[in-house]
């Protein structure tokens, strides 16, 4: 398979990890030799109650009986999509009350975006630097790698950056400016939380302008933090939220939310000025609902805070410089790249799932499912511990 795999499938890097997967069931990964793994990265993510959970699973299963797709986005009321987007609209604070369901968080970035020069009749969009929101041409434009945007020129225009905590860079926010996108915590560039009101600050700004305020939750969002989304814990609420990745518990989707009044201009003026066929499909809308009730209902998401901790508690060691993130999106620091790149490859060889940031060299990702255990924990990081120790000699 692994043969094949590299010979027939379009790669994304030279060396990929390769690992050749047989099944995976809650916080383990088994290859075709049936070696398990125990996952710190979750899909990147992706998979908040870990693989196959049950619920999930019986979701997909009860809706792919009943009908899979039938009509493209936004025609035909569909149960599934439509009770997500309700009990999405349940749990978000006032107004964000509609959302448009997508198939990946970078094409709801693209939405977004979209959504904001529309509603405001401007065109300036401003980013933070070392910002990360995806890789199709709109969210590639809001990047500031050179290397990743040079083959792709010419990109979408009229787009200027920030550097993301620095409140004298607000005054780049002016009346010219249809939309400030921020991830409520920087991803890529190392799991950078926001510090001193700085999300407030922003969205004071933005309202003083007229402009919108964007939130990328892909990441942070969907428990990962200790609250459903991630700027719940600094206490602002943006203009349109935009999620995926976590939300399907698995399963590929994602979302942009905002009030009806701002929302409601992408249906005129053109019409559908956002469209797409499998946005909302129905396999895919059961279990991103399945997933919100398990959080929803249950106490995961106060046990990801207690987990942080945990994390924090063993993961001391002196080739460690500091432990990023919040909650259950941790980046652990470490002195070089290629201290790095030996844990990440010795992990996974002693049954550890490691993986790197986008840009953020000198940082491993630890991202785990909330539903990962203590002993789990424990394990995972006498793992890391034990490698760092043999590095170090």
């Amino acid at each position: 398979m692994k043969q094949d795999f590299l010979k027939y499938q379009a790669q994304t890097s030279p060396l990929p990890l390769a690992l050749e997967i047989s099944y995976a069931i809650g916080s383990y990964i088994y290859d075709s030799e049936n070696k398990k793994y125990l996952d710190f990265v979750a899909g990147v993510s992706a998979c908040t109650l870990g693989h196959c959970h049950p619920r999930v699973v019986k979701a997909v299963k009860q809706q792919a009986e009943k009908y899979l797709h039938v009509m493209v986005y936004g025609e035909y009321a569909q149960g599934p999509a439509v009770e997500l987007c309700k009990l999405l609209a349940a749990n978000l604070p006032v107004p964000l009350e509609k959302t448009y369901l997508t198939n990946s968080g970078t094409e709801a970035i693209e939405g977004a975006l979209k959504l904001a020069r529309r509603y405001t009749g401007r065109t300036g969009i401003i980013a933070a630097k070392n910002a990360y929101h995806g890789n199709t041409m709109g969210s590639l434009s809001l990047m500031t790698f050179e290397e990743r945007q040079k083959p792709f020129r010419p990109l979408i225009g009229d787009v200027s950056w920030i550097e993301f905590n620095l409140d004298a860079d607000l005054e780049k926010i002016n009346k010219n400016t249809a939309g400030v996108i921020l991830e409520s915590i920087q991803g890529g560039a190392g799991f950078i939380q926001p510090q001193n009101d700085y999300l407030k600050k922003v969205k004071a700004r933005c309202e003083e302008v007229g402009a919108l305020l964007i939130l990328d939750e892909i990441q942070p969002g969907f428990g990962r933090t200790g609250k459903l989304f991630g700027f719940e814990n600094y206490d602002m609420v943006p203009d349109i939220v935009v999620m995926g990745k976590g939300m399907g518990g698995g399963m590929p989707v994602g979302a942009f939310t905002s009030s009806s009044e701002i929302m409601d201009t992408l249906s005129i003026n053109p019409k559908m000025g956002h469209i797409t066929t499998f946005g909302g499909n129905p396999v895919i809308a059961a279990a991103a609902l399945a997933t919100l009730q398990e959080l929803i209902e249950g106490d995961l998401m106060e046990q990801t805070l207690q987990k942080e901790q945990l994390f924090r508690n063993l993961l001391v060691h002196p080739l460690i410089s500091e432990v990023r993130g919040r909650g259950l999106m941790l980046a652990l620091m470490l002195e070089s790249e290629e201290i790095v790149n030996e844990l990440i490859i010795r992990a996974q060889d002693n049954g550890l799932i490691l993986f790197w940031l986008l840009f953020e060299g000198k940082a491993v990702r630890i991202t785990p499912s909330l539903t990962i255990s203590r002993d789990e924990i424990k394990e995972g990081c006498g793992i890391i511990i034990d490698i760092l120790d043999n590095l170090k000699q």
